[in-house]
Order: C-alpha cells, then structure tokens, then sequence
C-alpha cells in the first residue's frame, strides 16, 4: 500500500482536548480512528482514549496482515470500545459513564469501508466532489431526513447538537456501516471532529483538499476552524489521508507512506496508550499530564481486560 496521511488537532477555547485521533496499519491494511469526548460528560477525553486504544488492540490482533471481515471487524470494534468504556466507569466508581462520538475506517485491498456513532465525521473526496460523507447521529439531521428542516440550517438550528448515538452512553450504541468503496489514486478520506465540519461549509472544506495536499490542506483547516471559533472555538481534529494505490516499481514519492518492507506481523501505530504521539508530520495539542496520562493508561487496561473476562 502507498498512502500520504497527516492529523492535527487543536484544543480551541476549551480548556481540554477531548479530541483523540490516530491511526495503525500493516503491510495490506490501514486503519484510520478520530474519536470526540462528549464535553456535556464527565471525562469525554478518557472515552475518547479507550476508544482508539480498544480498536488499535482489535486490530493488532486480527490484521494478519489484513482483516478477514471487515464490516464486522469495526462493528464488533466499535461496540467493543463501548463496552469498556462502561467498565472502566464502573472500575472506578465514576458517577457517570464517560461518553464519545466516533468515526473509523478500514482500508485494504484498494478498498475502504467506514463505521461511525454520533457526529464524527468522515468525508470521501475525489475531483472536487464528495463521493460519501456520514450521516449524523443527530436530531437536526433526522429533521432534514424527514424534510422538517433544511440543508443550511445544519450551522445555525437550535437542535444541531443534540446526538442520539454515541459510545458510553446507557444503552447500546447504534453503528453504521459504509459499503465497501473502491478507491482510485489521489482520492482523499478525511476524518474529523464536529468542530471542523460545524464551522466550515462543505464547499469549503472540498476546495481545500482539492486544491492542495492534506499537507496544507489539514493545517489550514484546522487553523480557520479554530479562528473562527475564537475563545468559544470547539476542539478542532482531523485526519486525512491521500490514497497513492498499489505498489509499484519506482514508488517512494516524498511524504507516501509505503508498506512493501513492512514485515507480515508487524503493526505501526501512533496510536500509542493515553493519546496519539506527537511524531514527524503528527501534531497534537492537549492539556494532559504525563503522570495522569500513565495513570489512567493502567486503569484503562485493567478496565479492558475486566471487560474482556466479562464477555467470554
């Protein structure tokens, strides 16, 4: 596989990033995961974390070196990050449940295929045009399903934020599956927090990724959303990659991740415990303590292997 990727995220005018991005991949598959704490819930960043490092676990063990069943890999990772979730707030007598929204995608075999709970979004680019994006979990967005609000009122309606889906909540979460995409060289697959897609048009965040690299294209995204929001701004996250195809002779374009050396069995990742690491292009910007960071990254593999011991 021949891939460019880049992330970024920014806390805004909050005074923590619950924003967690990353993503790992093997010689054959790429798994990409953008997870958005719930800031009306106590401790959405510790959700947001045990999401991505639920299904990095998931996949270390089963892309060998690519998934077998991909649709049900992300469900039962998804439901899975759920599920610890819960442990890990009763683990800790928390007198509520941490909860986040979530966004995933799997790719392999010049295929992708994305799940998603809540409003996390992913778009699908190719030539100035979006292919596919996500479907909300949300209130405004079954308002527009059934016709009893607009398009454009997505920015401004007084029910935009209120979600019916996420993980960690009381009852089971919701996933929905994409169908498998074929893609071509130079399609664009870009994951990202509510506080990007609610401040910038669509409009907008096509030209950008059609008009320059996910280099550029992220960076300034994440900029504008987080000028715009100003002191009230949202965390801001995404992530993007740029699909290269197959290998070939005479690959190694500068800035393309290619996976021909990569052993079978072997898994990189920046999606290291506690949140995503800050490497080469990767840049992050939190609040979180190193010594809260090593402390919750023991609770929450406690709280995994309970859960994991619950469930067989």
């Amino acid at each position: 596989m021949q891939f460019s990727v880049y992330q970024q995220s920014h806390i805004g005018g909050r005074k923590v990033n619950q924003d967690r991005m990353g993503y790992s991949f093997t010689r054959d598959a790429l798994l990409l995961v953008l997870a958005d704490g719930m800031g009306g819930h106590l401790a959405g960043e510790v959700a947001a974390t045990i999401a991505l490092q639920t299904l990095s676990m998931m996949f270390r063990m089963q892309a060998r070196p690519y998934i077998k069943k991909p649709e049900r890999f992300l469900d039962d990772a998804l439901q899975q990050a759920h599920w610890d979730i819960l442990a890990y707030a009763e683990a800790n007598k928390m007198p509520e449940t941490p909860r986040t929204t979530i966004v995933a995608c799997l790719v392999q075999h010049n295929c992708a295929v994305w799940a998603h709970c809540g409003d996390s979004r992913l778009y699908w680019v190719r030539r100035n045009q979006v292919l596919a994006r996500t479907r909300d979990h949300s209130h405004l967005e079954y308002l527009i399903g059934k016709g009893k609000a607009r398009e454009s009122d997505r920015n401004t309606h007084p029910d935009r934020n209120k979600l019916y889906n996420c993980l960690g909540a009381g009852q089971a979460p919701k996933i929905d599956i994409s169908s498998q995409a074929s893609l071509e060289t130079g399609d664009t697959l870009l994951l990202c927090s509510d506080g990007l897609w609610s401040v910038l048009p669509e409009a907008e965040i096509v030209h950008r990724l059609s008009s320059s690299s996910i280099v550029q294209a992220v960076p300034d995204m994440v900029a504008m959303s987080a000028a715009i929001g100003g002191a009230r701004g949202d965390n801001t996250t995404a992530l993007a990659i740029t699909w290269q195809g197959a290998e070939s002779a005479g690959s190694g374009a500068p800035g393309v991740i290619s996976t021909r050396m990569l052993p079978e069995n072997e898994v990189s990742s920046t999606i290291a415990a506690g949140q995503p690491r800050i490497a080469g292009a990767d840049i992050f910007v939190d609040a979180f303590d190193e010594d809260e960071i090593e402390k919750a990254i023991a609770e929450i593999r406690q709280a995994i292997e309970k859960s994991s011991q619950l469930l067989k």
